[in-house]
């Protein structure tokens, strides 16, 4: 069941563990996932080609609202969180409260840090860390027109 993969980050911290010690790599992204669509699964997908396990750390809703505003998120965390969790390439899924998911990037310390290329000049949050401890910083084709906020546009939000 996809409920029981969104885990508290001291729960995951284990697994995280348990799962390097069986030589595997671990690659990790983040975002708000306020209405999931195509490219979320295709980013999780091409995320998934670069390591064995992926951990995505989903926003809360106070996080989400500081970041997107007071009208968001249009799902709360908890179903954002289980929907991620039930998609194919993910293994765990974590909620996280601050506005930028530093600290459970320095907690899980992954093989691979993912984000959309769309990132790319904006200064990636939690790249120095993962390239100080020799991980890689991965910058994923954006899919233009494929976003929250292109959604909410057309619905007429």
């Amino acid at each position: 069941m996809a409920a029981s993969r969104v885990l508290p980050l001291n729960r995951l911290l284990s697994l995280i563990r348990r799962e390097r010690r069986r030589g595997r790599a671990i690659a990790f992204t983040n975002g708000c996932f306020d209405l999931l669509h195509s490219g979320h699964l295709d980013t999780f997908e091409r995320i998934k080609r670069h390591a064995d396990f992926l951990v995505v750390a989903v926003n809360s809703d106070a996080s989400v609202r500081r970041l997107k505003g007071p009208r968001r998120p249009l799902v709360p965390a908890r179903e954002r969180a289980r929907l991620v969790a039930a998609l194919k390439p993910v293994d765990y899924v974590t909620l996280f409260s601050e506005s930028t998911p530093l600290k459970v990037i320095r907690a899980i310390r992954p093989d691979v840090l993912a984000k959309g290329a769309d990132w790319k000049g904006k200064g990636v949050v939690g790249q120095p860390e993962v390239q100080s401890w020799g991980g890689k910083v991965v910058l994923l084709p954006y899919l233009k027109g494929r976003s929250t906020t292109a959604l909410i546009r057309k619905i007429g939000g």
